[in-house]
């Protein structure tokens, strides 16, 4: 049996397609690229906000067309298929089966009578089909959230915080190293609070401890810090990691605090900021990221150049935003004073206008500095290399290294480039050899 498998949002969420792709491998399945070539579909959906959901939409409806060809079955799993099945079953009687992301403990069963496979493994249990670069894998320590942001859906798809143990991540962790993964990149929806909820207290840089000292790792990345959570045992230990990057990537949402009350975030700017100047007098050359929300209910044109006055002060090096989504069982939704389309995407273009200045200068500061590379791909014509330093996560939105070279590189390795030169959220140089 050919299964093709769309995976769409976050790389939480290409986790759980990595999974469900191992799962049906077990099963004797194999996995094809071209939906064109496949009997079975599955689409992996996101349903954070309505853009996302928008896009699940749009996908199911294009592959359900394959259904004129090849396809047989047609598949629906992830956030959305859990928090619209009623809907999507009545609405879409051409997919075959909704699979929520709460019944992946019985998927086996569920494949079983929608596809009548029979599994020797259960779900969770086999080995992951790694989707991504395979010098590159990410290890999700966690799922769910308890931190309940106002204008988040996530607890009501993923429910509460669920830690993964710790000897079964650095099993899995071993495992991809085993298979040659030279980053390993931590997710969850807060990888801070990890171990609360099984250990008692926050073990996340426990964790990390023993994932740094497994062999064929080079780079550790860590994603979505809490900022109330980055304390001093945490900033400090990961300074004596050798493998774990000085990467910072702190989702706070906005600049004001009035919106952080309203948004239900934890914290404050003040405290926020005496985080950042704490990592900033530990580490010689640490990197910022973090995410903003434009236009919540209620924000005013002074909340808004509070978070323009705040993203001057910080100079982020990354720094991605969103408009506000109107999330229907969330509390936002009932929330008064919600900006204008218009205003909204007036003040998501000021924004962004202003980091890609700050990005622009930043990048411009590497000039002449030599970074170490995770070398990616190659341009065909004009044979430049193209990479990232510790200044970008793989997800495609921190910029890239591209250089030239005057030996043949191989994927998947690292070398040092000299920076020449930088516009907007690129460096361009070459590579130095000792």
């Amino acid at each position: 049996m050919k299964v093709g498998m769309i995976s769409l949002g976050c790389c939480k969420n290409l986790v759980d397609s990595e999974k469900i792709m191992g799962l049906l491998v077990s099963a004797g399945c194999t996995i094809v690229s071209d939906a064109i070539d496949a009997d079975v579909l599955v689409v992996n959906t996101c349903g954070f906000i309505e853009p996302a959901k928008e896009e699940a939409i749009n996908t199911i409806l294009e592959m359900a067309e394959y259904k004129e060809y090849n396809c047989k079955k047609l598949i629906v799993t992830g956030c959305l298929a859990k928090r619209y099945k009623d809907a999507l079953i009545e609405e879409m009687p051409e997919v075959d089966a909704f699979i929520g992301v709460d019944e992946y403990e019985h998927l086996p069963e569920i494949l079983h009578d929608v596809l009548g496979l029979d599994f020797p493994v259960t779900y969770g249990k086999c080995e992951r089909l790694l989707s991504t670069n395979p010098w590159m894998a990410y290890l999700r320590i966690a799922d769910g959230c308890d931190n309940r942001c106002s204008y988040c859906a996530i607890p009501l798809i993923r429910g509460n915080y669920r830690s993964v143990p710790m000897e079964t991540l650095l099993q899995e962790a071993q495992e991809l190293a085993d298979k040659g993964v030279k980053e390993l990149v931590l997710i969850a929806q807060d990888t801070t609070r990890y171990g609360t909820d099984l250990y008692g207290r926050r073990c996340l840089p426990d964790l990390l401890k023993a994932l740094d000292a497994i062999e064929g790792f080079h780079w550790i990345r860590v994603l979505y810090t809490y900022p109330d959570e980055l304390d001093d045992e945490l900033i400090e230990g990961m300074k004596d990691l050798k493998k774990v990057l000085p990467y910072f990537d702190i989702p706070i949402q906005h600049g004001d605090n009035e919106m952080l009350i309203a948004m239900n975030r934890r914290g404050t700017i003040e405290s926020i900021q005496e985080t950042i100047d704490k990592i900033k007098k530990l580490y010689p050359m640490p990197v910022f990221r973090t995410t903003m929300i434009v236009g919540f209910p209620g924000e005013t044109e002074e909340m808004f150049e509070n978070m323009m006055k705040f993203i001057k002060e910080v100079r982020w090096d990354r720094l991605g935003a969103f408009t506000y989504s109107h999330e229907e069982d969330t509390p936002s939704y009932y929330m008064p004073d919600e900006p204008a389309e218009e205003v909204k995407q007036e003040r998501y273009h000021r924004l962004m206008a202003l980091q890609k200045t700050i990005s622009d200068e930043k990048a411009n500061e590497l000039i002449g500095q030599t970074l170490e590379v995770l070398v990616e791909k190659q341009d065909g014509l004009s044979g430049r290399y193209y990479g990232r330093s510790v200044h970008s996560a793989p997800d495609g939105i921190d910029g890239s290294i591209i250089f030239k070279s005057d030996r043949r590189i191989e994927f998947g390795t690292f070398v040092n480039v000299k920076i020449l030169s930088a516009k907007d959220y690129d460096c361009f140089g070459e590579a130095v050899y000792d």
